[in-house]
């Protein structure tokens, strides 16, 4: 059974202010628990497209929006891919765009797909079973330099080069299989003091692992581009982050966006091609209530960041760098 907690509910659907006709995308449809409130808000005339790779998430969205059937679009495709799927269904502008970025909970509980350090399982973390690239690959082939290089930029750990050797040194007796054995690695690659203290020691490598094997961060930040060409004028981008480096991507994101063009000193009015086409609708994040907290503590790194369109989109307000560790 694919169970998940949908996070913020109703501060998603506030700040993305459902039009009955509209038409929205859930590009992370997980179990279907944001698209089912958003398709409940729309009448005959609106249409909910939900985009996920992974395919068992889909049909659970799917097999939980059979009474909404005839307001909703299922598309089993990374979210990457939002301009080539809607112009393939015929699909204009949309009015709203919704990024949950957290891994479902059935992702994480379930131990043969990889993704826990607390389950012993092959090492996996493809959120699309059928691509070919996974964790053991990563681990058993990918290069010290590189193993470094991800460890530190998408996990922060400190001790990346300590653990990336301590791989490349067992790898070279035998291939590296299964999540424990990847936790006994890191385990005794970091220094006994700092085990005892900032959470499991594992926890950063495996994150950092996922955002590589699934190439998360390069994916968002196409698919948030994409977003901010397809959404209408007056259209809206939610984004639920579950950490710094997503939300700060984001963050730079909608300020580069809602941030006009520099223009000479002392000219009376801003040219309509300088002037920036997002307006951030929250200054700073929404977070989760306390009793949301005290009901999925797995919330409480939830933030929500809103940006409404005002004017046409111009290329020159990407932002591609954001991600990247300065």
């Amino acid at each position: 059974m694919f169970n998940h907690y949908s996070v913020l509910e109703e501060e998603v659907l506030d700040g993305m202010a459902i039009k009955k006709e509209g038409t929205y995308v859930d590009c992370t449809a997980g179990g279907g628990g944001h698209a089912e409130r958003i398709a409940s808000r729309l009448n005959e005339n609106g249409l909910l497209i939900a985009f996920d790779q992974d395919k068992e998430a889909l049909k659970a969205a799917e097999d939980r929006l059979q009474p909404l059937k005839k307001r909703t679009l299922f598309i089993h495709a990374n979210f990457r891919e939002i301009e080539e799927q809607l112009a393939s269904h015929q699909i204009g502008q949309v009015d709203g765009f919704l990024f949950d970025l957290g891994v479902s909970s059935p992702q994480f509980d379930r131990g043969e797909r990889g993704f826990s350090y607390q389950h012993d399982a092959k090492l996996d973390m493809r959120m699309n079973q059928h691509q070919p690239l996974d964790a053991r690959e990563v681990i058993n082939e990918w290069p010290y330099n590189q193993l470094v290089k991800i460890f530190f930029s998408y996990g922060e750990e400190k001790f990346s080069k300590q653990i990336a050797r301590k791989i490349e040194g067992v790898r070279k007796e035998k291939p590296i299989e299964t999540t424990f054995e990847l936790v006994e690695i890191i385990k005794e690659a970091i220094p006994a003091p700092a085990r005892r203290k900032g959470g499991h020691p594992a926890k950063r490598i495996f994150q950092a692992l996922r955002i590589a094997v699934n190439d998360e961060l390069t994916a968002f930040n196409d698919a948030l581009h994409q977003a901010a060409r397809v959404v209408d004028i007056h259209g809206r981008i939610a984004v639920i982050t579950f950490h710094s480096l997503e939300d700060r991507l984001c963050k730079q994101a909608f300020k580069k966006w809602s941030t006009a063009k520099p223009v000479p000193k002392n000219l009376p009015v801003i040219p309509e091609n300088h002037q920036a086409p997002f307006q951030v609708v929250n200054k700073k994040p929404i977070v989760p209530s306390e009793k949301e907290l005290k009901e999925n503590r797995r919330s409480r790194s939830a933030k929500l960041r809103i940006s409404k369109k005002i004017q046409e989109w111009d290329e020159e307000f990407s932002y591609k760098e954001g991600w990247k560790k300065s």
